[in-house]
């Protein structure tokens, strides 16, 4: 599955993530699961903070047109706006919502949910809660906003335990979760965890880059037996 064409101009790099080592990791494991993907015909397909647009447009390219939707979802609307410029130059036109996090998406609805969060422990004051920092992100000039696409608070994990808290009401019965994590984010409590509510995953992929420990989580419902 090759990687887009993406443009950034100059002011791009002071306000949206570029494509880096966890987005391609994140987009090798997509391509090892693509088959798998197109058996399940998912209808929904959301990913959460696309940033450049990379991965959400890579997918769309490779699942059927008409069969299913692809929508990226974030809060910083310079990402919202690069992400449907990489569509448009890859011919892959893709929608995009300027919101937070999932929280306008009704019950049961997405079938395929991809989340590369801001993963890098830091100190509470460096994130917060993200409706917190709206206005920042639209008067954002000298790249304020920036930060949050990387700095993920106490171990990481304040954005991601969001999108877990949530994942029961906006996960379709066969849905599929594919999270990267940092080691520093304890990926195997994130699945202990979630096994607490009915679902299972495992580590499917990992990779060292550069001083960091990169990990992709596949996770879904556990099965009723019987």
């Amino acid at each position: 599955m090759e990687t887009p064409v993406y443009k950034f101009e100059p002011h791009d790099y002071d306000t949206v993530y570029e494509p880096s080592e966890d987005t391609f990791l994140l987009l090798d494991v997509l391509e090892e699961e693509l088959d798998a993907l197109k058996v399940r015909k998912p209808s929904m397909c959301i990913e959460i903070g696309p940033g450049s647009g990379v991965v959400l447009v890579a997918l769309a390219k490779h699942l059927p047109v008409g069969q299913t939707h692809c929508l990226g979802f974030d809060i910083n609307p310079n990402a919202c706006r690069m992400t449907q410029k990489t569509g448009q130059l890859n011919g892959t036109p893709v929608e995009v919502v300027n919101m937070d996090l999932l929280a306008g998406l009704r019950s049961g609805c997405v079938d395929l949910l991809l989340f590369n969060p801001p993963y890098v422990p830091t100190q509470p004051a460096a994130t917060g809660s993200l409706e917190e920092h709206i206005d920042e992100f639209h008067s954002s000039t000298e790249g304020q906003s920036l930060v949050h696409a990387w700095a993920g608070g106490a171990y990481g994990r304040v954005v991601t335990d969001r999108v877990l808290a949530d994942l029961d009401r906006i996960l379709s019965p066969d849905g599929l979760f594919y999270l990267l994590l940092l080691k520093e984010n304890k990926p195997e409590e994130v699945l202990e965890h979630m096994k607490g509510k009915n679902f299972h995953g495992s580590i499917i992929k990992e990779r060292r880059i550069r001083g960091e420990h990169l990990y992709v989580l596949r996770i879904e419902r556990s099965k009723k037996e019987g």
